[in-house]
């Protein structure tokens, strides 16, 4: 198992105990691009994909419902 199926693997065990740079790393790995929001905001788009995502830090953390989101979104563009 590659490092990018492992990482992939325990966030989707366990999203709400994510770092957000390990998501930032995560959602990039997948082909998303970033672009600055505001503050604490980062927001991610997929070329392949119509939405986008907006994950936040909260202390070091992303957000649990948002990794379920991305978890979504992964999942409709790669069939993971």
């Amino acid at each position: 198992m590659t490092t990018h199926s492992k990482r992939h693997e325990k966030i989707k065990n366990n999203p709400a105990n994510v770092r957000f740079e390990e998501a930032e790393t995560w959602l990039l790995s997948f082909g998303f691009q970033e672009r600055e929001g505001r503050g604490s905001h980062k927001v991610f788009t997929h070329p392949l994909w119509d939405g986008k995502l907006t994950m936040q830090s909260r202390k070091g953390m992303a957000k649990a419902y948002q990794i379920r989101q991305a978890l979504k979104a992964i999942e409709e563009i790669h069939h993971v």
